[in-house]
């Protein structure tokens, strides 16, 4: 999957991405759209899972989030604050992590930790996919 947050502007972006509704919707339609698998048992029917967009196992009752193997994956952040970063870096990749910080208002090492796992996948897989995780 290819988010083409480069060829957003700034009012696109915020358009698009300025709730916590936004983001996990969107998440969740590009994690798993009309296809979702259980990653425990292989089911293929599932329920609302306790948070928002996330998806149990009608068969083992796996509860699998949104952000579950994803470049979001336990991040501690808001998905919006994520989602923000992600646009910031997509637009300038050599941005720095204090210029981040300050942008976002988040800490420091926090932004460094986001941005490096996107520049890992960037620099994997040639683009920005949302469902990138080291283990591919």
């Amino acid at each position: 999957m290819n988010v083409s947050f480069k060829n957003m502007n700034i009012n696109e972006f915020s358009e698009h991405f300025s709730t916590e509704e936004d983001c996990l919707k969107f998440l969740a339609q590009e994690k798993w759209g009309n296809d979702y698998q259980c990653k425990n048992c292989g089911n293929t029917n599932y329920c609302k899972g306790k948070t928002p967009y996330s998806r149990r196992c009608t068969r083992c009752k796996h509860d699998e989030s949104v952000t579950a193997n994803t470049l979001f994956h336990r991040c501690h952040i808001p998905i919006t604050e994520a989602f923000r970063l992600l646009y910031l870096v997509c637009h300038d990749p050599q941005v720095s992590t204090y210029k981040l910080s300050r942008q976002i208002e988040l800490r420091q090492m926090t932004c460094w930790k986001l941005k490096s796992r996107l520049m890992d996948c960037i620099n994997n897989k040639g683009e920005v996919d949302l469902l990138y995780t080291k283990q591919n």
